[in-house]
């Protein structure tokens, strides 16, 4: 029997001949059906989830009545569907992975390949509110506060709400973020900043505004190799390029892609056809017989 599935506790039985017999003028009731009812399996006694919301109180005023009681394990579940959404993303210059002690922060980096912050690499972290994906939307904070209109000086947190004022459940994700994130620095916006110094520059100086994105460009390079502010095991930490390490991790990338782009061009070039010549049905070619 499906564990799923549990039958009502009201049985029914089989009444007896005599029981059946019924006086004149008297009605015959006819036995009620069994109902089934479709039930969450219980929660185990000893499973703890990786991930536990800071504050129950939170979780349990979700709209959804499984998410009250299933908090951790849904949380749990969203989270990891989430990430693997970013991975299929591909989101060009963006890396990001799940803290160790708490899948609710994720660290990431952002690498600017062109415009007026190029050769920016933007070390950040994502903070996810405990009661996801019904609350607020996740913050962005970067580890040096960007010169942006859009970044707080002192704090170095991105405005997300500006994109994403509502947070949808089921239509807005975490990659959405993450793409936001990467998309102000090619697209400036400097409609109620958050550093208005960064938004009238730009607006009025160009020049100016220019030379303070280079120069923290560079700050942030500069600090690209310091320790992460938050001690995790998964925390992204760059180090020098060392030739003795790092040669052959690049070698083994450049010749992976080889052998797929051979193969591809193999299969164009060659293959059987399953059509018979001057005919247009598929699955056509005609089988050789061998000799008895």
């Amino acid at each position: 029997m499906n564990p799923f599935w549990s039958m009502s506790t009201s049985s029914v039985r089989k009444r007896p001949d005599a029981d059946e017999k019924t006086l004149s003028g008297e009605l015959r009731t006819s036995p009620l059906r069994a109902s089934t009812k479709k039930q969450l399996p219980s929660i185990p006694k000893n499973a703890v989830p990786i991930t536990k919301p800071a504050s129950p109180a939170t979780s349990s005023q979700s709209t959804n009545g499984t998410h009250a009681s299933y908090g951790p394990f849904y949380l749990e579940y969203s989270l990891l569907a989430e990430f693997t959404l970013v991975v299929k993303q591909k989101l060009p210059g963006v890396y990001v992975q799940p803290s160790y002690r708490s899948a609710l922060m994720w660290f990431g980096v952002i690498f600017i390949r062109h415009g007026l912050y190029q050769d920016g690499v933007f070390k950040f972290t994502v903070y996810i509110p405990d009661n996801y994906p019904d609350g607020d939307c996740p913050r962005l904070v970067f580890d040096l506060p960007v010169f942006h209109p859009l970044v707080d000086p002192l704090s170095g947190e991105l405005d997300v709400k500006r994109a994403f004022a509502k947070w949808r459940r089921n239509h807005n994700h975490i990659w959405q973020v993450l793409m936001y994130a990467r998309r102000v620095f090619y697209k400036i916006d400097t409609t109620s900043p958050l550093n208005p110094e960064a938004a009238v520059l730009y607006e009025k100086d160009i020049q100016l505004f220019k030379s303070k994105v280079v120069d923290s460009v560079k700050l942030c390079s500069s600090h690209l190799f310091d320790q992460p502010k938050i001690e995790d095991p998964y925390a992204i930490v760059f180090s020098p390029w060392n030739p003795a390490i790092h040669d052959e991790a690049r070698e083994k990338m450049l010749t992976q892609k080889k052998p797929e782009e051979q193969h591809c061009k193999s299969m164009h070039v060659s293959g059987l056809s399953w059509v018979k010549p001057g005919s247009v049905q598929p699955f056509s070619k005609e089988e050789k017989t061998m000799p008895t």
